[in-house]
């Protein structure tokens, strides 16, 4: 049995990703993705029964002191959003010593674009789930983006993912 427990271990340190001084480790059902320009790591979250895509949970970390405060990302990720409803407020949490500061938004989420090196779309019936922890060596940003009941259905996952950060 304790052999069991230590290859468990070892299999989910092997499977834990790092940035900015942070471990975590994503979801079984999420599939990493190649490398992509200014992202630690992305993955793909399978689609929910009835939606047309899978999701995306995008970790960027841009080093210390750099990818703006949490503020400006968090006005910039619901400005990639067009509704009529307000967002609600963030909401901070800790995930054991750091600070995380949460944040959801849906609407059209206006995807691509030229700083993404792809046209801009308008994909209606999109949620935000974001999560802005300040590690050691500055902040890491995870952003999950997708169909409403793609993002709502991995909404658990998620956030138990930003809690197990070490």
């Amino acid at each position: 049995m304790k052999l069991l427990l230590g290859v468990a271990l070892a299999l989910s340190l092997l499977n834990a990703e790092t940035a900015g001084g942070l471990k975590w480790t994503p979801p079984a059902s999420w599939k990493a993705q190649p490398e992509r320009p200014m992202r630690a790591a992305t993955y793909s979250v399978p689609k929910a029964a009835g939606d047309a895509e899978d999701g995306e949970c995008a970790v960027f970390y841009f080093g210390t002191g750099q990818g703006g405060s949490v503020q400006a990302n968090i006005e910039r990720w619901y400005g990639q959003f067009e509704s009529a409803a307000k967002p609600p407020a963030p909401r901070e949490a800790k995930a054991g010593k750091y600070k995380v500061t949460y944040v959801e938004h849906s609407g059209s989420y206006k995807s691509g674009g030229p700083m993404m090196a792809t046209a801009a779309t308008k994909k209606p019936g999109f949620q935000l789930l974001g999560a802005i922890v300040e590690g050691p060596q500055g902040s890491v940003f995870f952003k999950l983006t997708g169909p409403a009941k793609t993002v709502s259905a991995a909404k658990t996952s998620f956030e138990k993912m930003i809690q197990g950060i070490q």
